[in-house]
């Protein structure tokens, strides 16, 4: 049965897409906007530089005054004065003379290049030019950075830090984003205690959703945990008090067909939509999504390699989704796999944990299919994937993989 489930990691997907939209937008302070996802096309207000700007301390010219300037033959202007970075300056530069100009200010009048200091020698009155500056040598023409009216930023794009600086550049203080998502995670099982908390014989502590909490974090979304016992009152009046608090649902086992696997026949009860439940994926199979309420459910196994493998292949592109992202999901990079990677059956997509090695061509790829559990999913540093179709790639083959780190 298992080989023949209906749903494919894209058709699955697709079904996210088709059901799952970002939440309303908000205005934030651009400095708390990192990792943010924009929820407008922003565009610049000004230029940047404002002015034509000095990309070097030196000295102000006419380019053709020095055009004939060696070290053998040095040229003399007569210096008229000074500027610096955001200051006033009202000497202008006429042939024969010069302006002393500091990194950031703006060029004189009548200049059109910056000798380097370097280059150049103060003499009282005058300075001695050892070399020649072309028209627009060290010179940041205005707009160079940003010009007015250009689009930088596209709807659904993530901010990085270096595009939260751009857009202060560019005279932004405030910006329009989607709301992150907040996420209930619900863990069920009479078997998982909290961490904390005495650890009785036979039990074991709440990893799972410990880690799925973590990666919400990670990508800005508020959270609410819930560990629960198997039991069909428990389960119904957590996930009703959930759903009326928050913007999607994560459940961490009970997901398969057991007397103990309840959670899907709970929400049915409470009228959910199922998508699907149980895809070709591995590991991960038992995974479920559907809509409660007009809100995003998904369903995860408990063992933890499935647990967290269903939440970065479909939970976390559908949260994601929800957040704005108009790329939901793992970052991706092409690297060379170290080892042969093998698959179990063709018809289904087998994701593989592994680290990278840094190489001059291409990263390599290690695969930690022979470390525990526990422990490959803390050392992964990204998730190579044999898609349908295929049982092998091959050693030294080259391959996406998603980037956790």
């Amino acid at each position: 049965m298992e080989k023949h489930l209906a749903t494919g990691l894209d058709e699955a997907l697709k079904q996210i897409a088709l059901r799952v939209f970002p939440l309303d937008a908000e205005t934030i302070d651009l400095s708390d906007s990192v990792d943010r996802v924009a929820a407008v096309e922003m565009f610049a207000r000004i230029d940047s530089p404002s002015v034509d700007a000095s990309l070097k301390d030196g000295y102000a010219v006419v380019s053709r005054d020095v055009a004939a300037a060696t070290l053998e033959s040095p040229v003399r202007l007569r210096l008229t004065g000074c500027a610096a970075a955001g200051g006033e300056q009202n000497s202008p530069v006429a042939a024969g003379t010069t302006v002393q100009v500091l990194t950031g200010a703006k060029i004189p009048e009548g200049a059109d290049s910056v000798v380097s200091s370097e280059f150049a020698t103060p003499e009282t009155e005058y300075v001695r030019f050892v070399n020649n500056a072309e028209a627009g040598r060290n010179i940041l023409p205005r707009g160079a950075d940003v010009t007015a009216g250009t689009s930088l930023v596209a709807p659904g794009s993530r901010l990085s830090p270096g595009m939260v600086g751009l857009l202060a550049a560019a005279g932004h203080s405030r910006v329009e984003v989607f709301r992150s998502p907040s996420v209930g995670i619900v863990a069920t099982g009479d078997e998982i205690v909290a961490p904390g908390l005495p650890l009785p014989e036979g039990k074991l502590y709440a990893s799972n959703i410990t880690a799925l909490g973590a990666w919400c974090r990670r990508f800005k979304m508020e959270t609410r945990m819930a560990i629960i016992r198997d039991d069909p009152g428990e389960i119904l009046h957590t996930l009703t008090t959930m759903a009326g608090a928050v913007d999607a649902i994560i459940t961490s086992g009970g997901a398969w067909t057991s007397d103990r696997d309840l959670v899907a026949g709970i929400l049915t009860k409470m009228g959910w939509e199922q998508v699907f439940h149980r895809i070709r994926i591995g590991p991960g199979k038992a995974v479920g999504f559907g809509m409660l309420s007009g809100k995003p459910v998904f369903i995860l196994p408990g063992g933890p390699p499935s647990n967290l493998m269903a939440f970065l292949q479909i939970a976390l592109p559908g949260l994601m989704r929800l957040g704005g992202s108009r790329r939901p999901g793992l970052p991706e990079t092409m690297v060379r796999l170290a080892s042969e990677l093998k698959g179990s059956h063709a018809n289904w997509t087998q994701f593989i944990f592994g680290t990278i090695e840094t190489k001059q061509d291409l990263p390599v790829f290690h695969s930690l299919l022979n470390e525990s559990r526990l422990r490959s999913m803390a050392k992964a540093e990204a998730i190579v994937c044999i898609p349908e179709g295929r049982t092998v790639l091959a050693a030294g083959s080259v391959a996406p993989a998603q980037i956790m780190s």
